[in-house]
Parts: C-alpha cells; sequence; structure tokens
C-alpha cells in the first residue's frame, strides 16, 4: 500500500494546485478504497454539497462493479467461471456480454498477450489475493495450464447466455475492469452536466473538460523512486494508463515477480517496470487506456513497438527493468512542448 500511496500521490498532488484558480470556482474531491486500490474523483465546477454527492454517486457505481466482477470474492464473475469449469452454460446479463466481447477483440487484436482468460494461472501465482506471498508454482503446473490454451475466443456467446469451449477458462478482468470503471463514471458525470472532473481509478485517470483556463495536469511515477519522471497535461475525454511491477508483485530469490502474467509462457513479465499510455475517442478510453498497456508490458522492450503499431496507440512511454526510459515520437513531442521555455 505505501508504494501506491506513492504513486496515488504523484499523480494527483498537482490537483491542489487547480483548486480556486478560478474565482467562485472550486475542486472538490470524494475518494474511496475500490478495486484493491485508491480511487478519486475531482469534480471542478459544482456547488460543494452537489459534488460530493456526485461523488458519492460514482463511488457507489465503482461498488456496484467491484462486487459483480471480482475475480475470487463470490460475485457474477466467480459464479461464469464456476460455470464454464461445470461445463455449463451462465445467465448473465447484456452488461457482461457486452463487456466480454470488448475484452475478446482486444485480446485477439493483440494476439492474446492481453489474455483475461488466464486466471488460473494468475490465481497459482498467488495474485488472487488481498495478501499477495512469495510463490513457487512448479513448472509442470505452469506448463499445463499454458498447454490448454484458455483463450477469450473460447467464450460462446448465446444472447445473454455465456459458456466456453474450454473448461480451463477462468476470467480475471482485474487488468480491465478498472478502465472499464473510468468510463463508467464519465457518462454517470456527463449526463449529471459536470464541465470539469478528473477520475482516477488505481492510477489509471480520465479527463472530463478542463479546470478553469487551466488543463487537468498529472505525473508519470517513477516506478523505482518517490518523484515522477514527466507530467502529462490532459484534454477532454483522454485518458492515461499505466501498468507497472511496483504494486502487486512480490520478490523471490532476488527477482521480482509482477502480477502480469506472459500468457505464452504462465510465467511473470520481469523485463519492464512500467508502461504508460494515452487514449482518447469515443466511449472506452478508460477501458482501453487500462487494457491496451498489458500487451505493451508484455512485448517486453524488444517488441513494444511493434505491439504498439499493431494495436493503433500513438502515445506510449515504456521504462524497462534496467531503468531505461523510450517512447513513441508523439509521445516524447507532447511531453517536450509542455516543459517550460528557456528564457
Amino acid at each position: 500500500m505505501r508504494s501506491f500511496c506513492r504513486h496515488f500521490i504523484a499523480l494527483l498532488f498537482l490537483l491542489s494546485l487547480l483548486s480556486g484558480c478560478q474565482r467562485n470556482e472550486s475542486t472538490y474531491r470524494t475518494s474511496g478504497d475500490v478495486f484493491g486500490t485508491v480511487v478519486d474523483v475531482s469534480i471542478y465546477g459544482e456547488p460543494e454539497v452537489r459534488a460530493n454527492q456526485l461523488g458519492e454517486r460514482v463511488m457507489e457505481e465503482f461498488g456496484r462493479l467491484h462486487n459483480k466482477f471480482h475475480a475470487w470474492k463470490p460475485s457474477e464473475l466467480t459464479a461464469l467461471n464456476d460455470a464454464i469449469a461445470r461445463g455449463e452454460s451462465y445467465q448473465a446479463d447484456a452488461e457482461m456480454v457486452d463487456l466480454l466481447k470488448a475484452a475478446t477483440k482486444l485480446a485477439e487484436e493483440s494476439d492474446h498477450y492481453f489474455n483475461p482468460a488466464v486466471g488460473r494461472l494468475i490465481r497459482l501465482w498467488g495474485f488472487q489475493s488481498s495478501d499477495i506471498k512469495p510463490q513457487g508454482p512448479s513448472p509442470e503446473e505452469v506448463r499445463r495450464l499454458v498447454d490448454a490454451k484458455p483463450r477469450m475466443s473460447d467464450l460462446v456467446f448465446d444472447g445473454t447466455k455465456i459458456s466456453s469451449r474450454n473448461r480451463t477458462v477462468m476470467l480475471d478482468l482485474g487488468g480491465y475492469a478498472k478502465g472499464y470503471a473510468l468510463d463508467r463514471a464519465a457518462q454517470i458525470l456527463r449526463a449529471e452536466g459536470v464541465k470539469a472532473a478528473l477520475i482516477n481509478v488505481g492510477g489509471n485517470l480520465l479527463a472530463i473538460g478542463q479546470p478553469g483556463n487551466r488543463l487537468w495536469t498529472v505525473g508519470i511515477q517513477d516506478p523505482r523512486g518517490d518523484g515522477m519522471i514527466a507530467t502529462v497535461e490532459l484534454h477532454d475525454g483522454e485518458a492515461v494508463g499505466t501498468s507497472g511491477d511496483y504494486q502487486r508483485y512480490f520478490m523471490k530469490d532476488g527477482k521480482r515477480h509482477p502480477h502480469i502474467i506472459d500468457p505464452r509462457t504462465g510465467e511473470t513479465s520481469d523485463k519492464v517496470a512500467a508502461v504508460t499510455i494515452i487514449t482518447s475517442g469515443g466511449k472506452d478510453a478508460g477501458t482501453r487506456s487500462d487494457g491496451y498497456t498489458k500487451p505493451l508490458f508484455v512485448a517486453g522492450p524488444e517488441q513494444w513497438q511493434k505491439m504498439a503499431d499493431r494495436l493503433g496507440l500513438k502515445e506510449v512511454l515504456l521504462i524497462d527493468a534496467k531503468k531505461r526510459v523510450v517512447m513513441t515520437p508523439a509521445m516524447r513531442d507532447r511531453l517536450a512542448a509542455q516543459r517550460p521555455q528557456n528564457g
């Protein structure tokens, strides 16, 4: 939790500078603990009572999604996984079907580097727990699950009924549902006429409008330190997503094991410290900001650019495990444009 707090502060400390920048305009913040992380909604330009009410409404929505899509505590997602393990169909609802179809599309676009169907591997490594401890699954156990090839494309949709051709499929949306929560929060706030807000779910952020005559400004955390390596100004509808090896991980025999699993090998991915992307457009910028970081993380320092091109991502920054920083030309130009000019 301490490392996350550093991440959270680095991303959001600049918000305090924005509060009160405009006469008669303020930013009000509502925070909570959902999805196993800190969530935060900052609303600008609304009366305090209304801002707090809307913030609480968003928190309630986050709680609903957390309970619905929890990967190991009893939920609708675990009920679906249980049905799949029995070889049965599950009566879902339109929201779950739409979310899983979108996740399937991303999995196929990424050549299955993004694969929420490998929940059994995630559980084997001990990451389906609030208390992560060093694990040492046997190579045989890992190989058995990899050879079973659970994929999102194994899912079969019949209206709102869901089944799977492969019983080893176990869905874990830990790398996807938080982004969907960003989009749901944005839908709620836009429907209520909110002119400006910044939504944060565990370091993934989405901007609505802008506070006064300034843009929302957030920082990109140094994965091996307390500070930031850069700041980013967000325009309306833009989202920032980061996947890192410094929040959910364990150390064993001197090796770092982050929670992101390479579906090709069944092993934890240890070549990347963090990858950050910016997405925009449509109603799913938040979902994409969360999901699209995972295939880049798995692709690693050698293949991330190829994966970014494959996914149509223009603004990407990657820090490898040796602390080397690389980025796309568009991200470099964007960060350079925000640096103060001498003279």
